[in-house]
C-alpha cells in the first residue's frame, strides 16, 4: 500500500496539469471534470511502467487515487453546473 501511495503522490501533480490543460482547451460541463481526472489518472498510472516495478493493478489504483485527489473527491457528489471554458458567456 505504501508504494501505491508514493506513486499516487508523484503522479498527482502531473494529473492536475493535464486536467487543467483539458479544461482550458475544451468546453466541458463542470460535473464531468472529476470523471476526466479519474480517466487521466488511470492513463497516467498505466503509462508509469518505466518508473516503477508495481504490477498494473497497483498502478491503476495509484492512478485512481491520484485522479480523485487531483480534483477533490467531494466534487463527485457536488452538484455543479456550467462549463469550464467560457461557453456560459456566449449564451
Amino acid at each position: 500500500m505504501q508504494e501505491i501511495m508514493v506513486l499516487a503522490t508523484i503522479i498527482a501533480p502531473i494529473i492536475v496539469g493535464l486536467v487543467e490543460l483539458i479544461k482550458r482547451s475544451v468546453a466541458l460541463k463542470r460535473n464531468f471534470v472529476p470523471l476526466i481526472a479519474l480517466l487521466v489518472g488511470l492513463v497516467v498510472g498505466i503509462t508509469a511502467t518505466p518508473f516503477t516495478t508495481l504490477d498494473i493493478v497497483y498502478r491503476l489504483w495509484a492512478g485512481v487515487f491520484a485522479g480523485l485527489s487531483a480534483t477533490g473527491l467531494f466534487e463527485l457528489v457536488n452538484q455543479r453546473t456550467g462549463y469550464t471554458k467560457g461557453a456560459d458567456e456566449d449564451e
